[in-house]
């Protein structure tokens, strides 16, 4: 399909703590994007696409109005607006792991709320306002819930404020640091990418949409990868294979000196440190590591 250059795909970036991490992503995967100074449109070098920045607590809703194409949200919430959009894929990256944000009740340590159950005519401060009232309502539980501005986790059990709280937690650090205990996990978020419904009929739209998840989601696959290439004595070719882990299979080349191949793979870069030594002692020598920008599947 041939790219129209008089149309361009609108981006919904996140503000605040995602802002980074998304901008690094992108960067990773071959766009490099500015900010000016109080400004909410990056500059993207690629005239095909434009970006404005929102909150990701709003993207899903201004995707859903068309305000926006497409935009970089949490699971949570899409769920929190009910938006009606188009989920393009996941993204798994986040402010501080790559594992989901879950939302749970959680109560002080002491109290005596031990179940969702417990909590039916108790007070609960959530910013995922509509969600925890839908999961609630579920389990036949009524309960009064009211909307955090944030810091919630410091409002669990404050008299007259909160019985309980609803927050999102990466590590359960926080949670911790303020002696609470998780009553139940309530939601697991991660990020997606979201189209507008409108949008995504657009063939040039969705293609260009397409493309650009397709890069992402190779920037993040190779974030945690690395290439090994190594030569190996043909002799030793056998033993070598035998503990080297690959995608699909290594690939094997001939050299000019025929009883030497060249063995080149892709590794976990978590395996690698472990992995050398091994590799060393099988016969392999001239060993390069190198860093990946994108794995695409």
């Amino acid at each position: 399909m041939t790219l129209d250059s008089n149309k361009t795909l609108k981006i919904g970036f996140p503000s605040g703590s995602l802002q980074e991490a998304t901008f690094r992503l992108f960067h990773r995967a071959g766009y490099k994007i500015r900010l000016p100074s109080r400004s909410y449109e990056p500059d993207i070098d690629d005239r095909e696409l434009t970006g404005l920045m929102f909150r990701a607590q709003e993207i899903p809703h201004y995707v859903e109005r068309g305000i926006l194409d497409v935009g970089i949200t949490g699971k949570d919430w899409v769920e929190e607006w009910e938006a009606d959009v188009e989920e393009i894929g996941e993204l798994r990256y986040s402010k501080a792991t790559s594992g989901p944000l879950r939302w749970v009740i959680a109560v002080p340590e002491d109290s005596p709320i031990q179940t969702v159950q417990d909590l039916q005519g108790k007070r609960i401060a959530s910013e995922l306002v509509g969600v925890t009232r839908r999961f609630l309502a579920d389990r036949g539980v009524e309960a009064e819930v009211e909307f955090s501005w944030g810091t919630t986790e410091v409002k669990a059990g404050i008299p007259g404020v909160a019985d309980a709280i609803v927050d999102g937690t990466e590590t359960g650090s926080s949670l911790r640091a303020n002696r609470l205990r998780i009553v139940e996990v309530m939601l697991e978020s991660t990020t997606r990418f979201v189209a507008n419904k409108i949008s995504w009929g657009d063939e040039w739209k969705r293609q260009r949409a397409t493309n650009l998840y397709t890069l992402l989601l190779g920037a993040l696959e190779a974030d945690s990868k690395v290439g090994l290439k190594m030569n190996v004595p043909r002799e030793q070719l056998e033993a070598v294979m035998a503990i080297l882990p690959a995608l699909h299979a290594p690939t094997v080349s001939n050299q000019a000196d025929e009883a030497w191949v060249a063995v080149e793979t892709i590794a976990d870069e978590s395996i690698v440190r472990d992995l050398i030594p091994q590799l060393k002692r099988s016969g392999a020598d001239g060993i390069i590591e190198y860093p990946l920008n994108k794995v695409v599947y």
